[in-house]
């Protein structure tokens, strides 16, 4: 699989024409296998597209940390402790001293998204399951 800039414009496009403001892109080498299949890739690497004004809920992984690559444009991900008072924000912007942030297990979390046509790159342990996700209101 190859991430080209051709790939991102089109992500891009679904990303502003969708209702959420921003699309996924599966970047499993299989995301799900019949019930013989000697393995199953139960990770989640995927590229997040995001356009201004996505609202990602405030969450945590109750049982993985989570790598975030900011590979175009930039965002902000911000940390939360168990109150909702935010604790820590970082900018990552592609090209710049800071473009990645590990999220540590069980830390609240949001991202924002600063600049049109921005794309993050997202990896755990696990994906996405309602079992394994715990949302805060802020």
């Amino acid at each position: 699989m190859l991430i080209t800039e051709e790939l991102l414009d089109q992500l891009n496009e679904d990303a502003k024409a969708s209702p959420r403001g921003r699309v996924h892109y599966d970047l499993r080498t299989q995301a799900t296998e019949p019930a013989e299949a000697a393995w199953k890739d139960t990770s989640q690497r995927m590229l997040n597209v995001l356009t201004p004004g996505t609202v990602i809920p405030v969450h945590r992984h109750l049982d993985t940390s989570e790598t975030v690559i900011c590979i175009r444009g930039a965002v902000e991900e911000v940390f939360f402790d168990e109150s909702g008072a935010e604790i820590e924000n970082h900018v990552l912007r592609y090209g710049s001293d800071c473009c990645m942030v590990q999220v540590p297990r069980g830390m609240y979390h949001t991202c924002h998204c600063l600049e049109p046509e921005s794309v993050i790159f997202e990896a755990k342990d696990r994906a996405y399951s309602e079992t394994t996700e715990d949302f805060l209101k802020v």
